[in-house]
């Protein structure tokens, strides 16, 4: 194997890895926001916070680390914030 064959297969594993951390945090927030009256809630606020920190800063350190291109990783991020912002959307709406 080649070092260009081994830093594709690292790339694709990093972005794979971020993808499904990305999924868990959705899922998480899916779940604080069902259980919750409202998604005002500190604790809502504080695991939201805590959570997009924690992938930003993953996110961070895989592009630092060369096995993601900088474009890609903040997709992975917005596209988490969209994703939480649809959620939001359809809880509230379901709410409604």
């Amino acid at each position: 194997m080649t070092s260009s064959e081994l830093q594709e297969q690292l790339n694709i594993k990093a972005i794979n890895l971020l993808k499904e951390d990305a999924v868990k945090i959705e899922k998480l927030i899916e779940v604080q926001m069902e259980n919750l009256a409202t998604r005002y809630c500190p604790l809502y606020e504080e695991v939201l916070d805590t959570q997009m920190y924690g992938f930003s800063r993953e996110v961070d350190f895989a592009v630092r680390a060369g096995l993601v291109p900088e474009l890609t990783g903040k997709q992975l991020v917005s596209e988490l914030e969209k994703n939480l912002a649809n959620l939001y959307e359809a809880l509230n709406n379901r709410e409604a």
